[in-house]
């Protein structure tokens, strides 16, 4: 500062500029350091939510990975499947990533047939729209056949489905509105085909019309000769894709517990219902009002193509299921134990009490579905026969022996999935010759320790283990089906498969 006697020398303008030099450097490093803080604060609140959000994952992931059924699954080729024993209850899901592709269009099906065909129809699907690299469009399930008559959304976890494959296909519930004007072309696949068919010409009509209906989905894909990826993504939509509505599959829990609590069961799929017998034209042991009330129903049905049957022929030949009394005593030769509970995974018996007495009195703990739960507790699955087939599905999963006594579409895909579940014992019938050993033994030319012994001895390789699947060219209808036996996703045992 200036002196009072140093006023004339004094530079007030001088003074003036650096005082406010000081000031203006002061306010610049004022300015600084609030900008610098300002980053660190920024920088803080970045560190801490990613802290916090990789904590999250890490509990949501440590939950998941325990041991729990369900986990994630990476995409099909690095696919490891394990095995399952029980149905616990679902943990929350952590579904994987999206994948990224060029969209070529969009894939349309209708599903056709009974649950369990359209299930393996689904899976085969799936696997299309993915090595097409299109959008697959939820399957539409058949409402036109005798058996069917469900939405998808009614049997299956939709937003499971769409979610748990993601990272392999995109699917979408409905078409996008901006395409509901568009034309669709609408074809059945070939049966049976190869992946080279879907290529070449499937995905140039996808490309050329950018909507395809593919309105027949049975057996559309061929058992063999298709590459492993295609395959095991096949059993990870089968096993991991595909899980029934929380209703279905707490109700299906609950019988499983109340089987258990009363010790070991064998679920019997006796395929002895008024449909299947007018469908196959297998009539033995009916009475004549019974076998024309079968033949009237047949050829009243416009599906089913076969109408003039041979009965007696088929059912020499193995191609019938086999009665109440004829299966009775197939398990007592087996040596079941007769104080087993038998879990009947059928519809209602045609004939009913008087076609099980034989049944009954040698295995007095039949049970069904309808004995062993509430009216009220079934009361949600009245005249859908989809639903109750499932829960049949899940029971048959869980018990200790599985018998079916017809090779249709749910004991092949059932026998499939037990194989997943650890080889489960699945008596595979050989039908054809235990109907000529029951007739030697009902006719008294064979007695009952010969008849025993041999039945046992046929079957003590046909118990569901491991092989692999017998393929053979050109006839894909009398090789080993896929979903019965895909060996290409089953955790093997030691010793080398077998091919028999």
């Amino acid at each position: 500062m200036c002196k009072a006697g140093d006023f004339e020398r004094c530079d007030y303008r001088t003074e003036w500029k650096m005082g406010y030099k000081v000031l203006s450097n002061v306010e610049k490093l004022k300015n600084s350091i609030f900008k610098m803080n300002s980053w660190l604060l920024i920088m803080r609140a970045i560190v801490t939510a990613l802290v916090w959000a990789s904590a999250v994952q890490l509990i949501g992931i440590w939950l998941i990975r325990g041991p729990r059924v369900f986990k994630v699954w990476p995409p099909c080729n690095q696919l490891d499947l394990h095995v399952a024993s029980e149905l616990p209850k679902l943990p929350i899901p952590v579904f994987p990533p999206k994948r990224v592709y060029k969209n070529n269009g969009y894939l349309m099906v209708s599903c056709n047939g009974g649950l369990n065909q359209m299930r393996a129809a689904i899976c085969d699907m799936v696997a299309i729209a993915r090595y097409l690299n299109v959008t697959l469009i939820v399957p539409e399930l058949d409402k036109n056949s005798f058996w069917a008559a469900s939405e998808f959304q009614d049997i299956f976890d939709v937003n499971h489905f769409i979610r748990s494959l993601r990272d392999e296909v995109r699917i979408l519930k409905k078409l996008p509105p901006k395409l509901n004007k568009r034309a669709v072309y609408s074809l059945p696949p070939v049966s049976w085909s190869n992946i080279s068919y879907y290529i070449h010409q499937i995905l140039p009509l996808v490309r050329k019309y950018k909507v395809v209906h593919l309105n027949k989905t049975d057996a559309r894909v061929a058992n063999n000769g298709l590459p492993l990826e295609i395959q095991k993504l096949r059993c990870r939509v089968n096993f991991h894709g595909l899980r029934f509505t929380s209703q279905i599959e707490e109700t299906g829990r609950k019988l499983v517990r109340i089987l258990r609590e009363k010790g070991p069961f064998l679920v019997l799929h006796l395929r002895y219902e008024m449909d299947m017998l007018a469908f196959s034209g297998c009539s033995h042991g009916c009475t004549n009002d019974e076998v024309e009330e079968l033949n009237t129903m047949r050829y009243a049905n416009p599906l089913w193509k076969e109408k003039d049957i041979d009965s007696e022929m088929k059912r020499v030949e193995g191609l019938c299921p086999l009665t109440p009394e004829e299966t009775a005593l197939v398990l007592v030769a087996l040596g079941i134990d007769h104080n087993v509970q038998i879990y009947i995974a059928a519809g209602d018996i045609y004939g009913g009490d008087r076609r099980m007495e034989g049944l009954k009195a040698a295995f007095p703990n039949v049970v069904r579905k309808e004995t062993l739960l509430e009216p009220s507790e079934l009361r949600f699955f009245p005249n859908h026969s989809s639903q109750m087939a499932a829960l049949d599905y899940l029971v048959s999963l869980e018990s200790d022996i599985f018998v079916p006594t017809y090779d249709g579409n749910m004991a092949k895909v059932v026998e499939g999935h037990r194989r997943f579940l650890g080889f489960k014992k699945t008596i595979l019938l050989d039908r054809r010759l235990l109907i000529g050993l029951i007739d030697q033994f009902t006719s008294g030319s064979l007695s009952w320790d010969e008849f025993s012994s041999i039945v046992k001895e046929a079957h003590a390789d046909r118990m569901g283990s491991p092989k692999k699947r017998v393929s053979i060219v050109d006839k894909p209808k009398e090789e080993d089906y896929f979903y019965s036996n895909p060996h290409e996703c089953l955790q093997l045992l030691d010793k080398p498969l077998r091919t028999t």
